[in-house]
């Protein structure tokens, strides 16, 4: 049978290179870290039929001419929904899945840094500081008994909601239809709620603002699409309580920064924690940058990276070739007319 040409834009490992050769002796697997187009050789771009990578070398995807299928380097694809390869009849598929361990601790670790007040702990540390008010300061409530707002319950959520289930905490989700439906990605065994179990209650996504009032948390982990952009903004931050905390995980542009910003002077929310913003690098300018840092924690868009990342990435590429070879449904098809 004819062999079929893998390219990988990303930088893996000879170990891992080799698993994905492991698949099948019909994959020709060759590795061209961050190329673009233009910078490969002529008879590559015509025999390419799975590429895999992300960012500004895969927007060029529709000028290979054999191409059928893009495994990109990442959760989100926003980035090329006005690209000519989004209108192809290529498929794509996401590396939704791999994400979920390192980006559940990130919103554990910022939850309890609120809770527990430690940028004050820092400020008092730096100035030798004992405070005769301790009690006050960090007296605050606890996470057990707490109510977690989850806003997407896809692989992330899920496995959020069952560490911070183990903390005691009440959660609540919101996904497309309201249902609680079995997780059907990439999942690593042991993680997360494979059957919906763990909220209290799931609302679809026009009924945010009904779940909005009960919680104590926050966090967003939707993917940005034209019904997504913008979803918290005025009316959203109004229906949180003064003591609540925002986490935004997700995509910067679910958000419209202007009206977090007042939300937060106004005190209509406690504090945000946030990892993704409309613009990025985040600009100087930015007044979310001056704000006290015992209310908002800005991290810059790392809350995905892991040590493992690579491996989990490796080994979910190996699993849809070998689903590609067999005529299988790939995981984490990107359906179009969603979005993601």
């Amino acid at each position: 049978m004819a062999q079929i040409t893998v390219l990988s834009l990303v930088s893996f490992t000879e170990d891992q290179l080799d698993k994905l050769r492991a698949v099948s002796p019909r994959l020709e697997v060759q590795q061209w870290t961050d190329a673009l187009f233009d910078e490969l050789p002529e008879e590559l771009r015509q025999r390419v039929e799975i590429l895999y990578g992300s960012g500004e070398a895969i927007q060029e995807a529709q000028r290979f001419a054999n191409l059928k299928w893009i495994q990109t380097h990442g959760a989100g694809v926003d980035y090329l929904l006005d690209k000519p390869v989004w209108q192809s009849n290529v498929s794509i598929t996401s590396l939704s899945g791999i994400h979920p361990v390192p980006m559940a601790e990130h919103a554990l670790a910022m939850m309890l840094a609120f809770r527990w007040n430690l940028r004050l702990m820092q400020r008092l540390q730096a100035r030798v500081e004992w405070p005769q008010d301790r009690r006050q300061l960090f007296a605050r409530p606890e996470l057990r008994g707490s109510t977690l707002g989850i806003v997407g319950y896809g692989a992330i959520g899920r496995e959020l909601a069952r560490q911070t289930q183990a903390l005691g905490m009440r959660v609540l989700a919101t996904n497309r239809s309201g249902q609680r439906r079995p997780y059907q990605g990439y999942s690593e065994p042991g993680l997360g709620d494979p059957e919906a179990i763990i909220p209290a209650e799931i609302y679809p996504t026009p009924a945010l603002l009904d779940m909005l009032p009960q919680c104590d948390y926050v966090v967003t982990l939707i993917p940005l699409t034209p019904a997504t952009r913008h979803l918290f903004g005025v009316e959203a931050f109004a229906h949180m309580k003064p003591t609540a905390f925002f986490f935004n995980l997700g995509r910067g542009a679910v958000v419209d920064e202007t009206a977090l910003i007042d939300a937060l002077r106004q005190g209509q929310i406690a504090g945000a924690g946030l990892d993704v913003f409309e613009t990025e690098p985040l600009p100087p300018e930015s007044p979310l940058w001056q704000m006290d840092a015992r209310r908002v924690i800005i991290s810059p868009h790392v809350v995905g990276f892991s040590l493992k990342y690579d491996e989990r990435a490796s080994d979910l590429f190996a699993e849809n070739l070998r689903r590609y070879l067999a005529g299988e449904l790939l995981l984490n098809l990107v359906e179009r007319e969603r979005g993601y």
